[in-house]
């Protein structure tokens, strides 16, 4: 396992690389982290070259120099790809916020792209949670952001249907995170260019996946049946806006299926990746 930083268009990005073959690269949601892949890349280097990263102005990466929007949050994860040498296609696999920036790379520079793996992500549907569609207004949104252990703990809690999941070691590390200091800035910045109160703004999400619905690419979409974030009647939404994706729904399972769920999730997308058409 390499934990270690590099230098993106002039900031520093936090990543991890794993194993060898076909390059993976693996992208968190919003607030979070590439800790949120940690068993996948064990249940995955055996196959493939397993990347993951801190999205800018996220986990501890350091924040862009222009806000923190879609387009360009896609653009530095093409730069990351060049950074860690990344010449050909790779199968790229989002989660939440992280699938609609592997969505917007793939329609930004299909060639980059080999596949698509959307977890639980967000762009199928107006409904997100409560909390943070409150974020959206002003002030409120950076008093609410303000780190604490309660919040953190809650965090960390919404995001998995068992307990057990939610480890004080996880709500150490979102806690952490929370404090980084751009960390309400940038998440709020994400946010607000995305939706507000009423919910995810549809304009960029049928922008989106009407060009997404037009590539020649291979798609899978995945979703947990508990997932209190964004909820799962979104691959329904999924399966209707492409209809030529793959979906697989894991039982039991929250926002974060590539960790409830490892085992499973790993033979979904290892299955995928072998036979994508």
């Amino acid at each position: 396992m390499t934990v270690g930083w590099l230098t993106v268009a002039g900031h520093r990005v936090r990543h991890r690389v794993d194993g060898s073959g076909p390059p993976v690269v693996l992208l968190h949601g919003i607030s979070r982290s590439l800790e949120d892949w940690t068993e996948q890349h064990d249940l995955l280097r055996d196959r493939f070259r397993v990347h993951s990263l801190d999205l800018p102005g996220y986990g501890h990466s350091a924040p862009l120099s222009v806000p923190h929007t879609l387009p360009a949050l896609a653009d530095a994860v093409a730069g990351f790809c060049d950074a860690v040498g990344i010449t050909g296609p790779a199968h790229l696999a989002g989660n939440s916020l992280g699938g609609a920036v592997a969505m917007q790379l793939a329609v930004r520079d299909p060639a980059r792209v080999a596949s698509l793996v959307l977890v639980n992500s967000a762009g199928f549907g107006r409904e997100v949670a409560l909390a943070l569609r409150i974020l959206a207004i002003r002030p409120l949104g950076r008093v609410l952001l303000r780190p604490s252990r309660v919040t953190a703990r809650r965090v960390t809690r919404s995001l998995f249907h068992d307990p057990v999941h939610a480890t004080e070691a996880r709500v150490a590390h979102a806690l952490a995170l929370a404090r980084e200091p751009h960390a309400a800035r940038v998440m709020l910045e994400t946010l607000r260019s995305l939706g507000g109160l009423r919910g995810v703004h549809p304009q960029w999400r049928a922008a989106l996946l009407d060009a997404v619905a037009a590539l020649p690419l291979p798609v899978l979409v995945t979703w947990g049946d508990r997932d209190l974030i964004l909820p799962v009647t979104h691959l329904t939404a999924a399966r209707a806006r492409l209809p030529h994706a793959r979906t697989h729904l894991f039982a039991g399972c929250g926002h974060l299926p590539q960790v409830e769920c490892a085992e499973e999730f790993s033979r979904v997308v290892t299955d995928f990746w072998a036979t994508p058409g």
